[in-house]
C-alpha cells in the first residue's frame, strides 16, 4: 500500500510539473510583450527586458491612446462586438431552442444545412461578391452580419437546450405557456452559463477579427482597432508615431510602441473574461455533455 502511494505521489508530481511548464509556456509571451511595452529605450536597446519592465514608463502608451484614430477605432470595434454578440445569441438561441425539440418536423433536415456550412464554405471571392451585392460594401454591417450565428455555438446550446428538464417545460405547456414563454421565463433563466459562453466566443471572434474590416471596409474613419492595428504595425503608421514622439522630446522604440499597441487592443477582452469565468466553465462543460 505505501508503495502504491508512492507511485501515486510520484505521477501527481509529474502532472504538476507538466501542468506548471505549459502554463509558463502559455503566459510567457504576454507578460514578455508587458514587460516590452512598459520598459524605456535604453532597457529594450540592451536586450536586458524578459518578463519584468525595466525603467517602468508610460510614454508607449501615451502616444497611442493620444492618437484620434485609434480612439475611432475602439469605438468601431466596440459597436461591432456588442451589435454582432446580441446579433449571434438572439439567431442562436432561436435556432438551437427550436431544433433541440426532437418531435420537431423537419428538424434534423434543417439541424444538416446548418451543419453543411460548417464544412462546406463559399469561399473569400463570392462572400465578398454577395456582400458587395446586397450593398453591405464599406459598412459596419458588413462585419456583421456575414458571421452572425456560428455552427459550432449552436451545436454547444443545442446540447444544453436539450439536457433541461422535460418536465418543466411540459408543466409550462400544461399552464398553457406557449413556446415563446416557456424559452423566455424558463430556458433562458436556466442557461446564464452558457449564454456567457457563447456570448464570450462571439464577443472574442468579433472583437479579434480583422480579415473582413480588411476585406469590406475602405473607408479609414471605419477601420476596426485590430485592421488599425495591422495599420501600425505593418503599414507605416509606426513611423508617424515614432516621429510625433521625437518632436515632442519623447524617445521611444519602435519595439515598445509594437507591445504596447498590442497590449492596448487585447486588453478590453481580457479584462472581460473574469467576470464571465464562472458561468463559462460550466457553459463549456455543461454544453459539452452529450449531443
Amino acid at each position: 500500500m505505501p508503495e502504491k502511494l508512492k507511485r501515486m505521489d510520484v505521477a501527481k508530481g509529474i502532472m504538476y510539473l507538466g501542468i506548471v511548464f505549459i502554463v509558463a509556456i502559455c503566459v510567457y509571451p504576454f507578460l514578455n510583450v508587458l514587460a516590452y511595452s512598459f520598459s524605456d529605450r535604453v532597457a529594450v536597446m540592451s536586450g536586458k527586458v524578459t518578463v519584468w519592465p525595466i525603467h517602468f514608463q508610460l510614454d508607449a502608451y501615451k502616444e497611442i491612446l493620444k492618437q484620434a484614430q485609434v480612439w475611432a477605432a475602439m469605438r468601431v470595434s466596440v459597436i461591432v462586438t456588442l451589435s454582432g454578440t446580441l446579433l449571434g445569441l438572439l439567431m442562436t438561441v432561436c435556432a438551437a431552442y427550436a431544433l433541440s425539440k426532437p418531435d420537431l418536423r423537419g428538424g434534423k433536415i434543417f439541424t444538416g444545412f446548418i451543419l453543411f456550412t460548417m464544412y462546406f464554405g463559399g469561399g473569400i471571392i463570392p462572400t465578398f461578391l454577395v456582400v458587395k451585392s446586397i450593398g453591405l460594401y464599406d459598412s459596419l454591417f458588413a462585419l456583421v452580419l456575414p458571421s452572425a450565428m456560428n455552427v459550432f455555438n449552436f451545436i454547444v446550446m443545442r446540447t444544453f437546450f436539450r439536457n433541461i428538464s422535460k418536465e418543466l417545460k411540459e408543466a409550462a405547456l400544461i399552464d398553457g405557456a406557449g413556446d415563446i414563454t416557456i424559452l423566455i421565463k424558463i430556458v433562458l433563466p436556466l442557461s446564464l452559463p452558457i449564454l456567457a459562453t457563447i456570448g464570450l466566443y462571439y464577443a472574442v471572434d468579433y472583437w479579434n477579427d480583422y480579415f473582413s474590416a480588411l476585406l469590406y471596409i475602405q473607408t479609414p474613419e471605419k477601420f476596426s482597432l485590430q485592421l488599425r492595428l495591422r495599420q501600425i504595425l505593418f503599414a507605416g503608421q509606426l513611423d508617424q508615431m515614432l516621429g510625433s514622439a521625437d518632436s515632442a522630446g519623447v524617445k521611444i522604440m519602435p519595439e515598445t510602441l509594437k507591445m504596447a499597441s498590442i497590449v492596448v487592443t487585447t486588453l478590453p477582452i481580457i479584462v472581460i473574461y473574469p467576470w464571465l469565468q464562472k458561468y463559462f466553465v460550466k457553459g463549456v462543460m455543461v454544453g459539452s455533455v452529450k449531443g
